[in-house]
């Protein structure tokens, strides 16, 4: 949930904070915002408050780290527009890239063995 649905007041930028979560989830096996239960990872959320410390991020690229940055930004004002999100250099150097073996197979086995606790 992005910080806008906690104050009721929400549009599309929602729906790029969620892509920012799932591929946070996606490149590390975790979600970014953490807490023993509901009310301590909201109040995460509304400070925005997210770290890259884990070791599954020695091998994602800084690019990558800031489209994530990007696309969790706090104010929506900020946040990454759908329209800039796919002009961002990260997309946009890779596009025509095939996605190595190894990352994909990282990317797939980290959705697939992630639980919620």
């Amino acid at each position: 949930m992005s910080p806008e649905i906690f104050k009721k007041n929400y549009n599309e930028k929602c729906d790029i904070w969620s892509i920012g979560v799932i591929l946070y989830l996606m490149l590390s096996g975790e979600l970014p915002f953490k807490g023993k239960n509901n009310k301590e990872m909201a109040e995460q959320i509304l400070m925005g408050k997210y770290n890259f410390d884990s070791p599954a991020w020695k091998n994602v690229s800084n690019e990558a780290q800031q489209f994530i940055q990007k696309l969790l930004e706090i104010d929506p004002e900020k946040r990454y527009s759908a329209s800039e999100a796919l002009q961002d250099p990260w997309i946009t150097s890779n596009v025509e890239k095939p996605v190595p073996n190894v990352l994909a197979d990282e990317a797939i086995n980290n959705l697939r063995t992630y639980r919620v606790l």
